[in-house]
């Protein structure tokens, strides 16, 4: 077999995994493809001869590309921000699967964690990425943030008590949190403001991603507030259950073009966050086609 051949056989093989760090490290689909497709070009022109581990190795270029990426997002410094826009969503039909789509979110990464991932600085994002989910030791993480071993796990360590602290465990029964979003779905049509109320948790954030910035508000009053805007969005558009990131969510639909997308994350029978995304350049560039045929 050509040599040439060979190596892009084995490159198909751990495309998936790349893919699926590059989503996790950039919150971005179309990104994450340029980032596995330069670890790609990178391992064309390499002499890979002495080296034991291609996929450990490829995960490296892959994280190295994707920080690089992120360090140029957030050139003026490496200090935390908060995230300006939600990232992008991977939508499944709740019946027809979709293994490619599957594979990429894998254990399935909620709109809600990628977006505290966002304000993360970029090298404590990749820590914790590679090391936590997935399994890569602080020796091969350090060399690629240019740090110590020790500094490394730091850095995951204080990624982990951001996360920890701002994403409750969702609901891993999605019919059980469709019975939730449906619900909420009906009271939003009814206009009934107490049924939101008992819907949502009481630190609910609902985060709404225009385009031009991203509106936040917290808290199960302020966003029970929103009844109005909930009622019109469910009484105006066709709605498609759809799942969003592993989890219930809808697309919505008017005059048969994509209006908006919805992401719930449900605990405990009640919502934990509302992902909104609304951006028409945005929607244009996601595939819907086995939502909405």
């Amino acid at each position: 077999m050509h040599d040439d051949q060979f190596l892009a056989e084995r490159f198909e093989e751990h495309r998936t995994h790349l893919r699926s760090v590059a989503y996790r490290m950039l919150g971005s689909v179309t990104e994450a493809d340029d980032a596995v497709q330069e670890a790609w070009l990178r391992l064309a022109r390499t002499d890979t001869s002495d080296v034991g581990n291609l996929g450990g190795w490829l995960t490296t270029v892959v994280g190295r590309v994707c920080l690089d990426m992120l360090r140029g997002r957030k050139s003026r410094h490496e200090e935390p921000l908060e995230a300006e826009h939600l990232p992008d969503p991977v939508i499944v039909s709740e019946t027809t699967p979709d293994p490619e789509k599957e594979a990429l979110l894998a254990d399935s990464v909620g709109l809600a964690l990628l977006v505290v991932l966002e304000s993360l600085s970029p090298a404590e994002r990749l820590a914790f990425v590679l090391h936590d989910m997935f399994a890569l030791p602080y020796e091969q993480i350090a060399p690629i943030v240019d740090r110590t071993p020790q500094t490394a796990k730091k850095l995951a360590s204080q990624a982990r008590r951001r996360v920890q602290g701002a994403t409750p465990n969702p609901n891993p029964d999605l019919a059980g949190q469709r019975r939730v979003v449906d619900a909420f779905l009906a009271a939003a049509r009814g206009g009934d403001f107490d049924e939101l109320l008992r819907l949502l948790d009481p630190g609910v954030v609902l985060r709404a991603d225009a385009g031009e910035t991203m509106r936040v508000i917290r808290g199960a009053a302020a966003v029970s507030g929103q009844a109005e805007t909930f009622r019109r969005m469910a009484t105006l558009c066709t709605i498609h259950p759809a799942v969003v990131n592993g989890g219930a969510g809808l697309v919505n639909t008017l005059d048969g073009n994509p209006f908006s997308i919805i992401g719930f994350t449900v605990a405990e029978d009640r919502i934990t966050a509302i992902d909104i995304l609304s951006d028409r350049d945005r929607l244009t560039r996601l595939d819907l086609s086995a939502i909405l045929g």
